[in-house]
């Protein structure tokens, strides 16, 4: 049942990150980040009174905390990311970094995964650099658009390692704990980019007709981080996190609907190589 949670949490981080990086195109990334991450956090209150067991410990807070700091940091640099550059090469960059951390952890804290699982998360990390090859010729000047390219793809690598370190802490959270981890990163995460706004005199203002999908945007990434916590709890991180990293696809597909970014056979072969690899790992 993991496996199935893991999934919904991809379906759900790629749709928070095509429409985050889709309103930070036309607003301020710290506004959108901020507003999303608030929008998440009223969310999570009002689901709290659904989970009344929970008796989290001092770990779990921070551990909370922790995943706050680079669950916020990972976002801002993804949505900046996805801003400037093509959304189908950054979201399947940041994943293939965001899946490499946690699998290592995982393996150096003693996980075992069978040998046919290795094969699966080495065929998802092919199908996640698969669906990153673009066939966007690319306009304007040149040199712009490959600086532009080059500032996408650093800010990709560097969002998918922050962003491997928040999978790793929201995972070592327990299961008492309930929803109470996320209430904390999410709350460190909306008072840090918060001050940070402040101290650089930045408007917080989202234009009207994109506020509905900025906040939209930050339900789904709340809904995903708690389908990933279940899912976590409930199976091997290494194979939850890989699955859970699967989102490019959805960003992919939703950018090619939505922006009319065209796939290329490559990234056609991405998709299929993302399927195998789900029902190898599940099975």
């Amino acid at each position: 049942m993991f496996a199935v949670f893991a999934l919904l949490s991809a379906l759900c981080y790629g749709a928070a990150d095509f429409l985050g990086g889709f309103t930070a195109k036309r607003a301020s990334t710290l506004a959108v980040v901020v507003v999303s991450q608030l929008a998440g956090l009223l969310l999570l209150l009002m689901m709290l009174p659904f989970f009344p067991h929970a008796t989290p410990g001092r770990s779990d807070v921070l551990w909370g905390a922790l995943a706050g700091v680079t669950g916020g940091g990972g976002v801002a640099l993804l949505y900046r990311a996805l801003a400037i550059g093509v959304m189908a090469v950054v979201a399947p960059t940041t994943a293939v970094c965001a899946v490499v951390i946690p699998v290592f952890v995982s393996v150096a804290l003693g996980e075992r995964p069978a040998a046919t699982t290795f094969g699966g998360i080495a065929l998802a990390i092919v199908a996640i650099v698969l669906v990153s090859q673009s066939s966007d010729g690319g306009s304007g000047t040149r040199g712009e658009a490959d600086e532009r390219r080059t500032k996408a793809f650093f800010l990709a690598v560097l969002s998918g390692v922050v962003i491997g370190f928040f999978f790793v802490a929201l995972s070592r959270t327990s299961s008492q704990a309930g929803l109470w981890p996320l209430v904390a990163a999410r709350t460190v995460s909306v008072g840090l980019f918060a001050v940070m706004a402040v101290l650089a005199s930045k408007s917080l203002r989202i234009p009207a007709a994109i506020l509905g999908i900025v906040v939209a945007a930050g339900a789904l990434d709340m809904l995903a981080n708690f389908l990933y916590l279940v899912a976590s709890r409930a199976g091997p991180l290494s194979v939850v996190v890989t699955l859970a990293s699967l989102y490019p696809a959805s960003t992919v597909l939703l950018a090619r609907l939505v922006l009319h970014e065209r796939l290329s056979a490559r990234q056609w072969a991405g998709v299929a190589c993302a399927l195998v690899a789900v029902a190898v790992i599940v099975r």
